[in-house]
């Protein structure tokens, strides 16, 4: 729909680290932003205390392997282990062990403190990596496993079982938004009907989300709203898998770019939504439910030009005759071919004067692109 093929739709945003990049790129695609920001804007808080006990726990014996589960943390690991003076003795530990990354940031992040990963999987999950060791003998490895702001208890425990000896490293906890009052109101838009997607970038996004609905008692409303009508948009697989154990269907791109995720949602949601485009006169006219957009710019009809309108687009380009018209005008209106014309004349004055044909004697057509 031209270039602003959001047009029309109502979108949450749950980001708070690179909202305004996110947002922009929405609303120059015709979008109404709703931003209601699930974590704190600084969610990677380190435990500096916590963190130099934990390193110094990592640097007590030799590691076997160690799985890097996301740059940012790999980064912020790295750099407090040289405001310490043990960055140069850790990437020397670590590079003796067999080193798994779970995808691309973390692997330039290895990369940029000249460690190298040995193996790393297609699809950026993280359980595609625990696959990855199941089969194998663990039994008395030591396995360090860099967290990724949510406990991965559940995977060290795992490995545990199969016999190794695993410690975590939580290099910084996620926060929850300072002010929480934009994240309920979200969630009662999403509930209500008033939302056509929400695009999460963080797995603890949705944590979040969920959280706040189940405190507003909105939980299972807008877990139902998500499986029916509102798409779930996320920035790649990791995210995505957040929504699983919720039932909810999500969708994400094949690159875990933020461009990415919007462009899906500018195929996904004109789709979805069973809305008409038309190319009429060189322009491109919308119907989305009630709305109509012109060139991606909201047109306000009063009832009897709505009403042409529609009748005209039940077979797009065909002629319309003045008495079905006059059938169409809502009850109320003066029954006369003068209320018609009105009508034409108001639609055209919203629409543009080429966008409605006059076909003599006939009636009138929309005058679409062939």
């Amino acid at each position: 729909m031209g270039d602003r093929p959001l047009a029309g739709f109502r979108i949450g945003v749950t980001a708070a680290r690179r909202a305004e990049e996110q947002i922009a790129l929405l609303e120059r695609r015709g979008a109404e932003v709703v931003h209601a920001p699930a974590l704190s804007v600084d969610p990677n808080r380190i435990d500096e205390e916590a963190l130099l006990a934990a390193t110094k726990d990592v640097l007590a014996q030799p590691v076997d392997i160690f799985l890097a589960t996301t740059g940012i943390g790999m980064k912020s690991w790295l750099t407090a282990a040289e405001r310490w003076g043990l960055q140069e003795q850790l990437v020397a530990h670590l590079s003796t062990a067999e080193i798994l990354a779970r995808g691309p940031k973390s692997v330039g992040a290895l990369r940029r403190f000249g460690l190298r990963e040995l193996w790393s999987p297609e699809s950026e999950e993280f359980e595609d990596v625990l696959a990855h060791l199941r089969g194998r003998d663990l039994t008395g490895l030591r396995i360090v496993v860099q967290e990724h702001g949510q406990s991965l208890s559940m995977a060290a425990h795992a490995l545990r079982r199969v016999g190794a000896d695993v410690t975590t490293v939580a290099i910084y906890r996620v926060d929850p938004a300072d002010d929480l009052e934009p994240m309920f109101g979200l969630v009662e838009a999403v509930v209500d009907g008033q939302i056509d997607a929400v695009t999460f970038t963080a797995a603890p996004a949705i944590a979040a989300m969920m959280e706040a609905a189940a405190t507003a008692g909105h939980r299972d409303d807008l877990v139902s709203a998500f499986q029916a009508d509102v798409i779930a948009a996320c920035v790649g697989p990791v995210t995505a898998a957040a929504f699983e154990m919720w039932g909810v269907p999500s969708i994400y791109p094949e690159r875990s770019r933020l461009a990415a995720m919007i462009k899906q949602l500018e195929i996904e949601l004109p789709s979805r939504a069973g809305g008409t485009s038309l190319e009429v006169a060189g322009h491109t006219l919308l119907l989305h439910g009630d709305d109509v957009l012109l060139d991606g710019v909201h047109v306000k009809l009063s009832p009897a030009p709505y009403a042409v309108l529609q009748a005209l687009l039940v077979n797009p380009g065909t002629v319309v005759s003045r008495r079905d018209l006059l059938m169409a005008l809502p009850s109320g209106t003066a029954g006369s071919e003068h209320a018609v014309e009105m009508a034409v004349a108001r639609l055209r004055a919203s629409l543009g004067t080429r966008c409605i044909q006059t076909v003599v004697k006939r009636g009138y057509r929309l005058a679409v692109s062939s």
